[in-house]
């Protein structure tokens, strides 16, 4: 067989030849040694989840750290999954948490020199690799129908045997140039097949910078690198662009672990060293005790609009992710409380290869430490823009109630027991909705030892003393004369050791203050509260509270 005659046959107009590619077009990046380069490659369908976040903080950690480079690649050779605006979606997301490229695909254009970094943009090169594969006599054109395949599926399914297109199954393996030359002169769709040298008893030995030395099953399947479109399949597409961009480190998920031996042997037959493979495990949730993985279906906080919804500042997942990457993160945090996560040396052999556990309680809880060592004037412009954009009917009250939503932010959250009542915007606000007339509501009941009337009477009697300008002392003073002179003890401790010379003890009335004020049982200092509402507002507060 005539290859090149072939390969000129079947790629007429492809005059490039790889090694144009390779020296002129993207040569060697000019990196110190042990630079790494990386790239996020989604594809454009409109979904962004925790995975791709997850991933592309290990391809940033890997990239920055050794000062290199980290790029955006979009992966949009299938026309049928494109979604409308799903770039815009995928650059807005990551760059909410923090996720920056140095090189790659941008809202605006590209940044780089070793684009276009959309795969739709680069037909040319990969019918020219395309080419060059078959000049090598590793790639042929397939004309097989779909009826065809699926017989062929059929017949093998029969005789108990892998399918796919592979040996005695791959009938237009060995055509003669007479016999491809007749399929196109008869104006037949064909797509170009990568012609396996493997067997399906073979093996061979890689290292996965996460999972270590494997043993894998090599590829014996002639799989189709060009549609009959010309446009690439996956498989060939990552191969050729993490070679002419220079790629040195592919993260992706566990679930590529299996298509590694096809990407393994195209680089070894172009004569191309092999990136370093990083296959992460899948992020897993615990469900009725159970270990599962994260599902789409069934988990919205998968998608990380699930977090720009609710509000979570970036900077909380950012530490939470960490915190499941590299499973000695927690401790240097402990050891380093104030610095930045950047400082933290990331390293792959940290990472879980057996399923990371991904819990929402843990999220929030982490949330709070991180929103702790926030100025609320921070919070407050956090909390403002993420209403603007989510919540709109509350952005007009945050921006007339500046000043008392900033005081309120900050309630209890010096000293050497700070609150940790923040977790992310939504709940942030219902923390805080008490404040604003609108959003005032009773959700808890008074204590079970205090009914109706004597929780009026308790109220009528804080009318009667209350005094605005009263310090915090002076203020409590008069809670505990009220809840005296109307039979309760002074301190908890004394209703505890005689209860029954009591109706209850001096927090049962300022939980019906509480109450009255706040609409709930719990909640930072009161009498703080009272100064930041004003004294117009806790007296009609108190008021309706007693018509009621």
């Amino acid at each position: 067989m005539d290859y090149k005659k072939l390969a000129e046959i079947l790629f007429p107009d492809i005059k490039e030849s790889v090694e144009y590619y390779e020296n002129e077009v993207f040569p060697k990046r000019n990196l110190k040694e042990g630079a790494k380069v990386t790239r996020l490659a989604p594809s454009p369908t409109g979904f962004i989840h925790l995975g791709n976040l997850y991933g592309a903080f290990v391809d940033e950690r890997l990239a920055h750290q050794s000062e290199g480079v980290f790029m955006l690649r979009i992966e949009d050779t299938d026309e049928k999954r494109k979604v409308e605006g799903a770039v815009e979606t995928i650059i807005s997301s990551l760059e909410y948490f923090g996720v920056r490229f140095d090189e790659g695909a941008g809202i605006e254009g590209e940044i780089g020199n070793y684009g276009p970094y959309f795969q739709s943009n680069r037909g040319k090169i990969y019918q020219c690799v395309a080419k060059h594969l078959v000049e090598m006599g590793r790639a042929y054109p397939c004309f097989c129908t779909e009826e065809e395949l699926e017989e062929t599926r059929k017949k093998q399914v029969e005789e108990n045997v892998n399918t796919g297109y592979y040996g005695k199954w791959a009938k237009d393996r060995d055509l003669t140039l007479e016999e491809v030359q007749k399929h196109l002169d008869n104006n037949e769709e064909f797509v170009v097949r990568f012609k396996s040298m493997g067997t399906e008893e073979g093996t061979f030995e890689i290292d996965d910078a996460i999972r270590g030395h494997l043993t894998i099953h090599e590829n014996y399947q002639d799989i189709v690198i060009l549609k009959t479109n010309g446009i690439p399949t996956y498989h060939f597409a990552h191969v050729v662009d993490d070679r002419l961009m220079r790629v040195t480190h592919v993260v992706r998920g566990e679930e590529w672990l299996s298509t590694l031996p096809i990407h393994y042997e195209i680089f070894n037959t172009l004569g191309w060293e092999t990136p370093v493979y990083c296959h992460t495990a899948h992020l897993m949730k615990m469900d009725n005790g159970a270990k599962r993985k994260l599902s789409k279906r069934k988990d919205p906080e998968l998608g990380l609009g699930y977090y720009m919804d609710l509000g979570y500042h970036p900077s909380a997942v950012r530490e939470y992710l960490l915190t499941i990457l590299n499973s000695n993160y927690e401790e240097w945090r402990i050891q380093n409380p104030d610095s930045p996560a950047e400082e933290f040396s990331f390293t792959l052999e940290k990472m879980s290869n057996s399923g990371a556990l991904f819990d929402l309680d843990k999220l929030n809880n982490i949330s709070k430490d991180v929103l702790l060592k926030f100025p609320a004037e921070e919070i407050y412009e956090f909390l403002l823009n993420w209403a603007k954009g989510h919540k709109a009917e509350i952005a007009g009250l945050l921006s007339e109630n500046k000043e008392a939503v900033i005081r309120l932010l900050n309630v209890g959250r010096t000293g050497d027991k700070p609150r940790k009542d923040l977790m992310y915007c939504q709940q942030i606000f219902e923390f805080i909705s008490y404040f604003f007339d609108e959003y005032f509501q009773i959700v808890d009941r008074y204590p079970e030892n205090i009914e109706a009337e004597e929780a009026r009477k308790l109220l009528q009697a804080y009318m009667e003393t209350y005094d605005h300008s009263d310090d915090q002392t002076g203020w409590f003073e008069k809670i505990r004369v009220i809840a005296q002179d109307n039979g309760y003890a002074a301190k908890p401790k004394d209703y505890k050791k005689n209860p029954e010379l009591y109706k209850g003890h001096v927090g049962d009335v300022s939980s019906v203050v509480r109450i009255a004020l706040v609409g709930r049982a719990t909640s930072p200092d009161i009498w703080e509260l009272q100064q930041i509402m004003g004294e117009e507002k806790v007296r009609a507060r108190v008021e309706r509270a007693i018509k009621n």
